[in-house]
């Protein structure tokens, strides 16, 4: 049975921008509609299920002003979350705030951020409706305590007629108002529970939109990554280059008058290819002998009620291996029973720095760490806890299991443990000198950037074909398939360093998700700091963090 997707109704005058928000909304999984006006999206709203209404607003617009407020006034679209999009600044958003929308992000938003608030918005949704659904499980509660009242009062009326019956019927009575009351005490209790227990659940999942990937979204994802990776690929960067030196060659050879400036973008254009050629050929060596000891950690993340310890849980499972589901479409899910847990995958970048010993983020170790979308989930009484870790190697068959050996107080770095005997992959030497580390420096970026997807990418599509067919899309499976094909190697990336401050290191090399934990290193091959922090998207400016940070870990 599929899953039920939240509906995003976008209004954006800009065709190419609309599409490409609905494009972000979908690769991660919400149904997302383009409206072509603000009147068709205002008609949408009011004649569809729609969950959050996205507008990209003038505020001296008034119909725009006077339609938001019919939206959050109306009873049938309350819960629909408004979120604008305006130009401007602070007075601009705080205007929109006002007039009654529920969040506000300024044009063109950040992706990253964009999804973010997206899901923030959702999260608040589906509290309120849990809350109502509370409120109308205690009204009926208090119905049927009332209807047993007046039942006892209609049946005490009738005995003052039956005077000779009136000792039985008095017991009789009195039985049938403790039931009553039993009844209705029982199921506003039990309501109570599996509300509860439910109202738990459904926050966890919507902090997991991005960890329950189905095989159609993983298969955009690849798509996506693909097209990425080819921008960030030295060849291809190399061949445009080529052709942009020939192009303007030919330009200059047909010129009639002044070619100065021909001949200037000319010099740029060599000046690049010749950079790209330099650094290629100089990180080749680092990169054969660094990229085998840089692991891809799968890190499956379980919720633990806080009070019973209980595992979250889903509430059954069909005979065609599907979560169970309620009457309106919702996956039911539960703390008791011995169906499969709810988890949530991360992945991260780590590599080897000692004898059974890998350094990564603390962000990679315990995904929850300051991590704002997991907040609500500890505000709910249910507590993360790493079910499994584990990292996979390049040309290693299986993934090694891992467990946290010592995390930083100074800075986002963490130090794993586990049994790397079977893969005898070397060390890679750390470089904490100041002037290891300098601006203008060319920098190789190693790291699993944006997880599977990356992987699945640079795959044939038969084989990502019959890896999806085969494992269903489950994360863990997944990855079995990729290590039993020999298929998982780091993304290596070239770049400078942009600043080296004194608890980061600013680099332009591009990389995104999943590529945290990853190292930084110079043209003699050794370390100088570990990727901790992406800006925006795949690539702009990137942070890592010092490699010195990671001395106290190391030495203890």
């Amino acid at each position: 049975m599929p899953e039920k997707r939240e509906v995003v109704v976008i209004v954006e005058p800009d065709a190419v921008q609309g599409a490409a928000l609905a494009e972000l909304l979908s690769s991660a999984g919400y149904a997302a509609k383009v409206a072509g006006s603000q009147a068709e999206g205002f008609r949408l709203v009011q004649e569809e299920a729609v969950d959050l209404f996205i507008l990209r607003a003038d505020l001296m617009d008034l119909q725009c002003c006077d339609a938001l407020a019919e939206i959050k006034g109306a009873a049938s679209t309350a819960h629909t979350q408004v979120l604008l999009l305006l130009s401007g600044g602070p007075t601009e958003r705080a205007r929109g705030l006002d007039l009654g929308a529920d969040d506000v992000l300024t044009v063109p938003p950040d992706s990253a951020e964009f999804l973010a608030r997206v899901r923030s918005l959702l999260r608040m949704r589906h509290a309120a409706e849990a809350l109502e659904r509370q409120a109308q499980i205690a009204d009926q509660g208090r119905e049927m305590a009332q209807t047993a009242l007046q039942a006892v009062a209609v049946t005490e009326k009738m005995t003052r007629d039956a005077f000779s019956l009136e000792r039985a019927l008095k017991i009789g009575v009195s039985a049938l108002f403790a039931i009553a009351l039993a009844i209705a005490g029982i199921f506003f209790l039990f309501s109570r529970k599996a509300e509860k227990e439910n109202t738990l659940a459904h926050m966890v999942i919507a902090q997991m939109q991005r960890g329950l990937v189905t095989q159609d979204q993983l298969m955009a994802e690849t798509k996506k990554a693909r097209e990425e990776l080819a921008k960030s690929d030295p060849q291809i960067q190399k061949q445009d280059l080529q052709e942009k030196s020939e192009e303007l060659k030919e330009k200059m050879a047909s010129a009639t008058g002044d070619t100065s400036e021909l001949r200037k973008q000319l010099d740029e254009t060599n000046s690049r290819l010749a950079r790209v050629q330099s650094d290629s050929e100089a990180a080749e060596t680092v990169i054969r002998v660094s990229a085998p000891s840089v692991c891809l950690l799968h890190v499956s993340v379980a919720f633990r009620d806080r009070n019973s310890g209980r595992l979250l849980r889903y509430g059954g499972i069909t005979p065609a291996g599907e979560p169970l589901k309620d009457s309106d479409g919702n996956i039911v899910y539960s703390l008791e029973g011995r169906a499969p847990e709810v988890r949530q995958d991360f992945f991260g970048t780590g590599f080897v720095v000692g004898e059974g010993r890998i350094l990564t983020n603390h962000h990679v170790a315990e995904p929850w760490w300051k991590n704002d979308e997991m907040g609500a989930v500890l505000k709910q009484g249910l507590e993360p806890a790493i079910a499994e870790m584990a990292a996979y190697f390049p040309d290693s068959g299986s993934g090694i299991p891992m467990e946290i050996q010592r995390i930083s107080g100074e800075a986002d770095l963490a130090l794993l443990h586990g049994d790397l005997s079977g893969v005898k992959r070397p060390t890679l030497r750390l470089d904490s000198r100041p002037g290891a580390a300098i601006s203008g420096q060319s920098l190789i970026s190693l790291g699993y950037a944006t997880g599977i997807s990356a992987i699945l990418a640079r795959a044939g599509d038969d084989t990502v074909d019959q890896i999806l067919k085969v494992s269903g899309g489950d994360p863990k499976l997944v990855m079995d398939e990729l290590a039993k094909r020999k298929l998982i190697r780091p993304l290596v990336t070239q770049g400078h360093i942009g600043d080296v401050l004194t608890d980061k290191i600013v680099y332009d090399a591009q990389t995104t998700s999943g590529g945290s934990g990853g190292p930084l290193m110079n043209k003699d091959g050794r370390v100088i700091g570990v990727t901790f922090a992406v800006v925006r998207g795949f690539g702009g400016s990137n942070f890592g963090v010092p490699i010195r940070f990671a001395e106290p870990l190391l030495k203890r």
